[in-house]
């Protein structure tokens, strides 16, 4: 099995990918403050997914990148706050985003 079977860094990479999609549309004078820090943060919730998953041996460090994972998932949500309030993308597409951000995060917390 490889981490790349998992549902959360899968939904994790198609959210990530639909951000750097529509973040090429944000104005040039965005790139620092606004495109780069949410493409970023996006890709960081799979990165670490990835880096959990071989961790998993080691309870703490497991838990550790899992923990790093949702805190990228709930900065991405802010960016797209933050896109949404600047009218670079529009409310549904801050709803549909936020939505599946928030599906992402139950998967990376989900507990038996």
């Amino acid at each position: 099995m490889s981490f790349k079977t998992l549902l959360a860094y899968q939904k994790g990479f198609s959210l990530a990918m639909e951000i750097f999609e529509i973040s090429k549309t944000f104005p040039k004078e965005e790139t620092y403050s606004l495109t780069d820090p949410i493409r970023r943060s996006s890709r960081s919730v799979c990165a670490n997914i990835a880096e959990a998953y071989r961790k998993r041996r080691y309870e703490r460090h497991f838990v550790s990148k899992l923990t790093d994972s949702d805190a990228e998932n709930s900065e991405t949500q802010v960016w797209l706050e933050f896109a949404k309030a600047s009218a670079y993308i529009s409310i549904e597409t801050e709803e549909d985003f936020k939505t599946k951000s928030e599906e992402i995060g139950k998967r990376i917390n989900y507990n038996d």
